[in-house]
């Protein structure tokens, strides 16, 4: 199913833990809103932008998956409001992403994640179906082996 001009249902719902586990990682009709908000509003302006496919390492997770990895119970993936970008292997980094997020785009969450201070290890982004984006920018880091979400710079 197309979402929009460049996005499909199957890069949202794709997860090697739910086809392990057997595990539906279908959205709602309502969750399935969401991803479209999600696409039009973030996901194909970044396309557009960098002018190649966007790579998602996560998108929608249903609450069976989201329990599967251990997910936070209010993560905006089970919405269908988040998606993960990863860009390793391009020649656009994850970096570049996240900058062109924080200073072009509206967002409900924008997370650097690990990484270095050069470059996350992925950029999550949310767009709240609401209308209302906070602008929220933080930076996962790992302390004492907990993910800690600092204020981004």
């Amino acid at each position: 199913m197309q979402l929009s001009e460049h996005f499909e249902l199957a890069e949202f719902i794709r997860s090697s833990t739910a086809k392990r586990a057997g595990i539906s990682n279908m959205p709602t009709d309502a969750h399935l809103e969401n991803i479209k908000l999600l696409c039009e509003k973030v996901l194909e302006p970044i396309r557009i932008h960098f002018a190649r496919p966007i790579i998602l390492s996560s998108g929608y997770r249903s609450p069976a998956l989201n329990r599967a990895v251990r997910g936070s119970s209010t993560s905006q993936h089970c919405s269908g409001e988040a998606a993960d970008i990863d860009m390793d292997g391009t020649n656009v980094t994850n970096a570049q992403i996240f900058n062109y997020i924080k200073d072009n785009l509206e967002f409900d969450q924008l997370i650097w994640e690990f990484g270095t201070t050069t470059n996350p290890d992925w950029v999550h982004v949310s767009y709240e179906s609401n209308g209302r984006q906070r602008k929220q920018i933080l930076r996962a880091v790992k302390k004492n082996g907990a993910t800690s979400y600092l204020p981004y710079k």
